[in-house]
């Protein structure tokens, strides 16, 4: 049994920031990519932002420059720093794991934390 849990979403101002962290627990033998995926009011969910076990990383085009990436492996955990938020960034963000263990190799979804950004 695998859990992914989100934590740090919250109402802020838009130009401040938040940051998003996400844990993996459970049967792990090992975590490959994890990714950040958000959505927003009346949208489909949408990848915001990605990294490789190796620490390579992807963003969309709409955070590039705003949102980083990042993870520690030892502990199965990937972090999303939001800087400069903006309105339009009002979403529920899911943190996604693709990992393997006993059952084979699978994603595994949180059940999401909501960010609010005012105007």
């Amino acid at each position: 049994q695998v859990q992914v849990v989100e934590s740090g979403g919250g109402l802020v101002q838009a130009g401040r920031s938040l940051r998003l962290s996400c844990v993996a627990s459970g049967n792990i033998w090992i975590i490959n990519d994890m990714r950040w995926y958000r959505q927003g009011p009346g949208k489909q969910r949408e990848l915001v932002a990605a990294i490789t076990r190796d620490g390579i990383t992807n963003y969309a085009d709409s955070v590039k420059g705003r949102f980083t990436i990042s993870r520690d492996n030892a502990k199965n955990t990937v972090s999303l720093q939001m800087n400069d938020l903006r309105p339009e960034d009002t979403a529920v963000y899911y943190c996604n794991a693709a990992l393997r263990n006993g059952e084979g190799f699978r994603n595994y979804w949180g059940q999401g934390t909501q960010v609010t950004v005012s105007s």
